[in-house]
C-alpha cells in the first residue's frame, strides 16, 4: 500500500481517530503519571483537549486544509486543561501552520509541519524539560527531516516516524530519574503517541473497535475520604457528573428531548437546564466518557466536575451537586459595575472556597488536581469578571500554563497570572494585594511574597512504587512538601507531624492547617495541640478546607 498525498477529507478523519483513540486509553496514560498520589490525570486532560478541537473538526461540513486547521488549533486552544493539554495544543497549533495554504499533504508538508509543531511547543514552554512529550516529539521530527531525503510515500514514513517516537518514549526514563525510579515511561509522551497511532490507523483502512480498547476505570481520587457509613454497593451508578455546554447554535426543545432521552440511557438523577446560551448538565453514570462525547455534538464544555460517589456520601454529592449548580444559575446575573481590579482563584473544597471569597476573589473556579481548568473555562471566568485588571490565581502548577494562554486570548482586559502553585500561595498573594500600586507593582509584590510562605499536603497512595530513594505502598499516607514526598507513614497524624517537622524552621511563626473532607474537626483540633506542644513558639491556626484528596493542606510563614 503507497499513499502520497493526504486530502481534508482525509486528514479529518485521522484527527478525529485520534481523539477516538486518547480517549479510550486515557485512563491507562493516567496510570502512568509518576507520583503514586491520586491525581493522575495527564490522559484525561490531554483527551479532553483533542476532544474539544474534534467537536469543531467534526462540525465541518466540506473540509479544506484552512477550515480544519482553524478548527484544530482554535478548538485545542481553548479547550487545553493541565500542562500536557496545552503542550498539545501548541503542538497542534504548530503543525495547523505548516499545512495552512495547502491543498493536500506530502511527505515534505508533514515533515515541514512536525517541525513547526516542535518548534511551537518548545517555545510556549518556560523551561522545557528533555524526557516529556516534548522530547517525544521533537525525535518524530527530526525522523521526519531525515526520511524526506529518501520515501515519498507516506505509509512508509509516518510507520518509521512512530517506530521511531516510541524508541525515543522508551528512553525517556533514562532522561528522567524518576521515571526510571518508577519504573514507568513519560505519560504525555505516551498520549502524543497514542493519538498519531489512531491517527495512523485511520490511514492504514483499519477498522477500529474503541470500546475494546478501553482500560477499567481507576477509581476516584476520593477514595480516602468516604464514610464507611454508606454502603457503595448501592450505588447503580458510580460518577456523579456535571459540565455546562456553551451552545454553538439554537437548542430546539426536541434536541434537549433527545439529549434526555440520551442521559436516561446511560444513567439517572439527570438535570438539564437550558437558555438561549448555556445547557447546564447533571447526570449520574459509570460512563463520563460517553455522556461528555454525546455533549460535544452541541457545542464547548466548561465547568466539568466528575466524582466517584462509590467513594463519597452519597447524600453529599447530591447535594453539593444541587448547590453547585444553584450558584451558577447566581452567576447568570446581570454584571456590576465595572471595577478596576478583579480576582480568579482556583479552589476546590468549600471552607477554602469561602477562604478566597472573603479575601476579595470575584470569582471561584472549582478545580485543581482531579480536574484542571480548560483555557476556555478560564477564558469564561475573565468574561465574568467586569473588571480593568484580572489576576488569575491557577494554585496548581498544572494550571499555570492554561491559565498564561487565557490570558494570551484576552484583548479587552488586563490579564495577569501570578504563578501560585499552591493553595497557601493563592491565599498569601491574595493577601498581600495593596490596591494602592499600579498593576505591575502589585504582581511582583505579590510573586515576591510567595517565597515567604512553605506549602505542604497530605494525602494517600494509590500504588506502590519507589521514589526518591522511598518504599511507597498502596494507602500509605503521604506528606509532600515543596521537593517532593518527605514523609510516608500509616498513621495520618504521624505523618503529618514528620511533614511539618521538616517545614518548622528558625524563624517561623504561623502554621495555618486546612482540613479536608476526609478529617474530623476534632482529629484537627487534637494535631494543633500536638503542634502548640512541640513548637510553642509558633502560632497555630486550623480552618476547615473541605477539599478533596488532601487530608490536610499547610502552611508555615
Amino acid at each position: 500500500m503507497v499513499i502520497k498525498t493526504i486530502d481534508a477529507t482525509m486528514l479529518q478523519k485521522m484527527f478525529i481517530a485520534g481523539a477516538k483513540s486518547i480517549e479510550a486509553k486515557k485512563e491507562y496514560i493516567n496510570e502512568l503519571n509518576v507520583f503514586p498520589v491520586p491525581d493522575g490525570d495527564t490522559g484525561t486532560n490531554m483527551a479532553l483537549t483533542i476532544l474539544a478541537a474534534a467537536k469543531e473538526v467534526a462540525d465541518i461540513q466540506e473540509p479544506t486544509m484552512e477550515n480544519l486547521a482553524r478548527a484544530i488549533s482554535s478548538g485545542s486552544l481553548r479547550g487545553a486543561r493541565g500542562n500536557s493539554g496545552v503542550i498539545l495544543s501548541q503542538l497542534f497549533r504548530g503543525f495547523t501552520k505548516g499545512i495552512q495554504g495547502e491543498k493536500e499533504i506530502t511527505v515534505p508538508v508533514m515533515a515541514q509541519a512536525f517541525t513547526c509543531a516542535v518548534e511551537t511547543a518548545y517555545k510556549a514552554v518556560m523551561k522545557p524539560k528533555e524526557g516529556t512529550i516534548l522530547t517525544v516529539a521533537k525525535g518524530g521530527a527530526e525522523k521526519a527531516v531525515e526520511l524526506v531525503k529518501t520515501t515519498d510515500d507516506i505509509i512508509t514514513f509516518c510507520d518509521q516516524i512512530l517506530s521511531h517516537m516510541e524508541y525515543v518514549l522508551s528512553q525517556t526514563p533514562e532522561m528522567l530519574p524518576v521515571l526510571k525510579e518508577a519504573g514507568v515511561v513519560d505519560s504525555g509522551g505516551q498520549g502524543l503517541l497514542t493519538i498519531l497511532q489512531g491517527c495512523y490507523d485511520i490511514l492504514l483502512g483499519k477498522e477500529i473497535d474503541f470500546e475494546s480498547l478501553k482500560s477499567e476505570p481507576v477509581e476516584s481520587v476520593a477514595s480516602a475520604m468516604r464514610s464507611d457509613e454508606v454502603s457503595t454497593a448501592d450505588i447503580k451508578y458510580g460518577y456523579c457528573t456535571e459540565f455546562i455546554i456553551l451552545l454553538e447554535k439554537a437548542f430546539t426543545r426536541e434536541q434537549e428531548g433527545h439529549f434526555k432521552g440520551f442521559l436516561e440511557g446511560i444513567g439517572d438523577s439527570i438535570v438539564v437546564v437550558a437558555d438561549e446560551e448555556v445547557v447546564k448538565v447533571h447526570v449520574h453514570t459509570n460512563d463520563p466518557g460517553v455522556a461528555i462525547q454525546q455533549a460535544l455534538t452541541y457545542g464547548q464544555l466548561s465547568n466539568m466536575k466528575i466524582d466517584n460517589m462509590r467513594l463519597e456520601h452519597t447524600e453529599k454529592v447530591i447535594k453539593e451537586a444541587e448547590k453547585k449548580m444553584t450558584q451558577e444559575e447566581a452567576k447568570e446575573e446581570p454584571k456590576e459595575p465595572r471595577k478596576a481590579y478583579g480576582f480568579i482563584s482556583v479552589s476546590a473544597g468549600e471552607g477554602i472556597n469561602e477562604i478566597f471569597t472573603g479575601l476579595g476573589a470575584d470569582y471561584i473556579i472549582e478545580g485543581g488536581q482531579t480536574m484542571n481548568p480548560s483555557t476556555a473555562h478560564l477564558l469564561d471566568a475573565i468574561a465574568k469578571v467586569n473588571a480593568d485588571v484580572i489576576y488569575i490565581l491557577p494554585n496548581n502548577k498544572n494550571i499555570i500554563l492554561a491559565a498564561e494562554q487565557a490570558a494570551d486570548l484576552t484583548e479587552d482586559k488586563d490579564v495577569i497570572v501570578i504563578p501560585t502553585k499552591t493553595i497557601p500561595q493563592g491565599i498569601t498573594a491574595l493577601i498581600n494585594f495593596m490596591e494602592d500600586r499600579t498593576p505591575q507593582e502589585n504582581a511582583e509584590n505579590m510573586i515576591a511574597e510567595l517565597a515567604n510562605v512553605k506549602s505542604g499536603q497530605v494525602t494517600y497512595a494509590v500504588r506502590d512504587t519507589s521514589i526518591d530513594g522511598r518504599e511507597i505502598h498502596v494507602d500509605d499516607v503521604m506528606g509532600i512538601g515543596e521537593k517532593g514526598i518527605e514523609a510516608v507513614g500509616r498513621s495520618l497524624e504521624e505523618t503529618t507531624l514528620e511533614l511539618l517537622g521538616n517545614m518548622i524552621g528558625e524563624g517561623s511563626e504561623l502554621v495555618s492547617v486546612y482540613y479536608g473532607e476526609g478529617v474530623t474537626e476534632n482529629e484537627a483540633e487534637q494535631l494543633s495541640e500536638k503542634l502548640k506542644v512541640q513548637y510553642p513558639d509558633v502560632e497555630v491556626e486550623v480552618q476547615f478546607g473541605g477539599q478533596p484528596i488532601y487530608y490536610y493542606i499547610l502552611s508555615v510563614e
